[in-house]
Formats: C-alpha cells, sequence, structure tokens
C-alpha cells in the first residue's frame, strides 16, 4: 500500500469514528434529557394499555320522609255487614294512609253506616250515624324497604256519633236519641301494588269496646245495640276489610 492509499484510510477511520461517536452522544443527550419522573417505560406503552378514567360515582341519595299517599275504598266492611244482617245494616267507608321513611303508615278512615238490628227477640234497633278511626300502621319487614308493597301490623282509635231510636217492638221505640262510644282495634293485613298506583288489599281488625253497658237503666235510657264502625255492641267485636286504592 503507497503512502497516499495509507493516508486515505486513515482520514477515512477518523470520520467514520469521529460521526459513530457524536451520533451516539446526541442520542444519549436525548435520553438524560428527559424528566425524571416519567419512566422509561412510558416511551413504548401503547395509548390503549393506559387503564382509563374511572367515572366519579356520585355518593347515593338518601331515601326521602315523605313517599305518598293511598285514598282507598273498603268493599270487604259494606260486604260483610249486609251478609251479617242480611241486608239490614249498610256500611260505607273509605280510608287514607301516609307512607313515611318507607316504614310508618298514619291512617286516617272515614264512614257512615246505619240500618236496623234486634237483640234476641226483646230489642228492636234503628239508627245510623257516621264513624272515622285514626292510627298508625308499621311495616315490620326490614328486607327490601322501597318495595311497594307492605305488611302491616297497627292500631286504632274510634269513635261514632249515631242518632237511634230502639223499643221491645216497633210500637214501642222512643224518639231518636243521640249517643256517642269509643274503641280500640288492633290491625292485621297487607297492601300491594297491582298495577302502577292501582293497590289492593284486607285488613282484620279486632275491637274493643271503651264505653260499656249501665245495667240496672230503663229501656229508653239503653244504648244502642248497634255502633256505627263497631258492629253489635258487646266488649269485644271484629270486622274484615277488602280495600282497593290509588297511590298519589
Amino acid at each position: 500500500m503507497t503512502y497516499v492509499q495509507k493516508l486515505g484510510f486513515v482520514i477515512l477511520s477518523f470520520f467514520i469514528f469521529h460521526f459513530s461517536f457524536l451520533h451516539a452522544q446526541t442520542d444519549s443527550i436525548a435520553v438524560d434529557s428527559l424528566p425524571q419522573s416519567v419512566p422509561d417505560t412510558a416511551l413504548v406503552l401503547p395509548l390503549d394499555s393506559l387503564p382509563a378514567a374511572t367515572p366519579h360515582q356520585a355518593s347515593p341519595k338518601r331515601p326521602s320522609v315523605y313517599q305518598g299517599v293511598t285514598v282507598k275504598l273498603d268493599l270487604g266492611a259494606a260486604v260483610l255487614a249486609m251478609a251479617v244482617s242480611k241486608a239490614r245494616i249498610q256500611q260505607w267507608e273509605v280510608a287514607a294512609n301516609v307512607r313515611l321513611k318507607n316504614r310508618f303508615y298514619p291512617t286516617f278512615e272515614l264512614g257512615y253506616a246505619g240500618g236496623t238490628a234486634t237483640r234476641g227477640d226483646s230489642l228492636s234497633y234503628n239508627g245510623h250515624g257516621g264513624f272515622f278511626r285514626v292510627g298508625c300502621d308499621i311495616c315490620p319487614l326490614k328486607k327490601r324497604p322501597e318495595s311497594p308493597h307492605a305488611l302491616l301490623v297497627g292500631v286504632r282509635l274510634g269513635t261514632a256519633v249515631q242518632g237511634a231510636r230502639q223499643g221491645a217492638t216497633a210500637d214501642t221505640w222512643r224518639p231518636y236519641k243521640t249517643k256517642a262510644d269509643c274503641w280500640g282495634e288492633i290491625v292485621l293485613g297487607c297492601q300491594v301494588n297491582v298495577v302502577k298506583g292501582l293497590y289492593m288489599g284486607w285488613m282484620g281488625r279486632l275491637k274493643f269496646l271503651f264505653t260499656r253497658d249501665k245495667d240496672g237503666l230503663a229501656m229508653a235510657e239503653m244504648a244502642p245495640v248497634y255502633i256505627p264502625g263497631y258492629g253489635n255492641r258487646g266488649d269485644m267485636s271484629y270486622g274484615l276489610s277488602y280495600h282497593i286504592g290509588w297511590h298519589f
């Protein structure tokens, strides 16, 4: 190899080495200049592999105190009164209950009853009057309190005011006399949402009379043998309601 060729080979080797050194140094500077808080793996991860942002979930809302009111027409009491008295007594009744906190049901019931009745063969009665009851039911089931269906257990305080006359026979009837009576009830029943807004249900009633008969009174002063909303006068009575209603 001539001197010129050797000189050319040295110059070419110098340029190749110099170019390689500069290129390697440039790459090192580019990497080292990145922020230290960014991991090296972030440079090679695809975008679709990054975790998706979790949407903000709102905290569940607390249930409101008031969940509406149900207005009901009692069909069962009317049928039972007519069946037991053989159509001598008629009774009509409406009711409304308010649903509070999915568990409590303050209730108001209003009605009218009247007709004729007898106590054995010794006493005949004819009268009519209005009655109302107030009370509260509670749903004892704790599972799914938001369900529109409810099992109900509760109490009532009832009052009736009527005008009545009675006697040994129709010929001995005394003039009409106003009489007020009061009683308490223990109730058990349910109400079921049949379709949206439409409810049906039943209610059994065990009744205890607070205004009792007084022994030794003349017939004209005796209390009426029938009490609207309560039934035949006695220390204890019963009733059955079957209602249909609408929820507002």
